[in-house]
Formats: structure tokens, sequence, C-alpha cells
């Protein structure tokens, strides 16, 4: 779709997408001209307890193929430098909506949803298990 260049769709939709592109600005960038309006789902493996830990940051790495992890505002200021206008964003919350079956899923689970549901932004920032949904211009 990137290389057509008479490509032009009224809604492009990027699920789960740059975070496995190696030139993501360049990718998102590109992405621009191709629709009115865009899509995207992006997963926020930054967080304190993913940085402290380490190992999940290695796990989605190694299951997902993510080579590059965003919070909210990274991934809201990627999009605003290559010329996005944000219409609209809110939290997916992964974590909390699919079932988790082990004791250590269920707690974090738990804990998520308790904190979510104090202050969203400090509960992303700290524990993750969150992507955000954008619609942009």
């Amino acid at each position: 779709m990137l290389d057509e260049k008479e490509a032009f769709f009224e809604v492009v939709l990027a699920i789960d997408v740059f975070e496995h592109v190696e030139d993501y600005i360049g990718f998102i960038r590109r992405l621009r001209t191709k629709g009115g309006y865009k899509v995207f789902h992006i997963p926020l493996d930054l967080s304190v307890q993913t940085v402290l830990r380490s190992s999940p940051l290695r796990a989605v790495r190694a299951q997902y193929g993510h080579i590059h992890y965003f919070t909210k505002e990274i991934a809201l200021a990627a999009l605003t430098d290559t010329g996005y206008e944000i219409t609209d964003y809110f939290y997916t919350r992964g974590s909390l909506d699919l079932p988790n079956l082990d004791w250590k899923k269920k707690m974090m689970k738990l804990l998520r949803k308790m904190f979510f549901a104090i202050h969203q932004d400090l509960a992303v920032r700290i524990l993750g298990g969150s992507s955000l949904l954008v619609l942009a211009k």
C-alpha cells in the first residue's frame, strides 16, 4: 500500500504494527498520505514495572517481535512529530479484559483494575498492561 502512488483510503488501520517496523518514524510518515483518518493501536510496553523487572520487555520482543517500546507520551509524540493531528485516544486494557489463568496474572489484573479506577494514566505508567487506541488525521 505504501508503494502505490495512487492509494488513498478514507480510513487506514494500523493495528499493532509500528512497534514491529525498524524505521517506524518513516513508516508512519509515509502512511500519513494514504488516508483521511488513521486508527492506530499501539502496545504500551514501557512502564515502571516492565523496566524494573526487564523480563517483560524481553518477553514481548521474543513472543511478539516488538523492536520498539512505547509509553502514551512517546507514541503520541511520534504521531504529532510526523504531522498527524490527534483527534482522540483512549486505553485498551488487554491485561484486564482478556482471561488470565495463572495466579500472578490474576493478582496483577486485580491491582491494575483497582489502580486504573483511581487514575488511568498513572496506573498504565506504573503497572502497564494497556495499549493505546488513537484516531488521527
